[in-house]
């Protein structure tokens, strides 16, 4: 069963944060542990874009993680959080956020993307070109590189999609090449 059919079963064909049953996608919670269904959620396009895009977001199409944050799958009470923590200048959020229960492991999924740590105090991962990289995003490489313990170097122009970041060094970030998961330094990577 493809990793979409297993989602649709799961979620009963709707968006597993907001309930829509419009334009539904695969969508990968960062950083995956397994690679399988339950690193991933059902969302709409409305949820996809708002996640990925922290300008685009209606405040008032949010108020379903309410009902989302109680979600028996990980992957979605993952998503909850860190929306509620971008969310929680606006005060009803902080008290769904004290209200929700994590056990530890899935409440280190949620931090690392580093949702819970003030603007200020974040670490900011830029190209070369001094572009701001985000979760998610998708970078090429500027140089062929070795990949150490893998027996192969990574060649200029390989496409690195759905990158995830590094907490605690600006300098790192991980992805996907020729199937390996890996470690890249930001300053071999340029945004696309």
């Amino acid at each position: 069963m493809s990793l979409e059919k297993k989602l649709q079963e799961r979620s009963s064909g709707k968006c597993e944060i907001c309930g829509s049953e419009n334009d539904l996608q695969v969508y990968a919670v960062e950083p995956q542990k397994n690679g399988n269904e339950e690193d991933h959620v059902l969302l709409c396009s409305t949820c996809i874009e708002q996640i990925e895009n922290p300008d685009k977001v209606d405040v008032n199409h949010w108020r379903c993680l309410n009902d989302s944050m109680w979600s028996e799958v990980d992957a979605v009470k993952v998503l909850s959080w860190r929306m509620l923590q971008r969310l929680k200048s606006e005060g009803w959020p902080q008290d769904l956020l004290d209200m929700m229960y994590m056990e530890d492991d899935v409440l280190e999924w949620a931090k690392a993307t580093g949702e819970d740590v003030p603007e200020e105090d974040k670490v900011i991962h830029k190209d070369v070109n001094g572009v701001v990289l985000n979760t998610g995003d998708s970078v090429v490489l500027i140089k062929d590189l070795k990949v150490k313990g893998g027996g192969f170097t990574a060649k200029r122009g390989t496409a690195v999609r759905r990158i995830s970041l590094d907490p605690d060094n600006e300098k790192y970030i991980e992805g996907k090449v020729d199937g390996q998961h890996i470690v890249i330094i930001t300053d071999y990577v340029k945004k696309m």
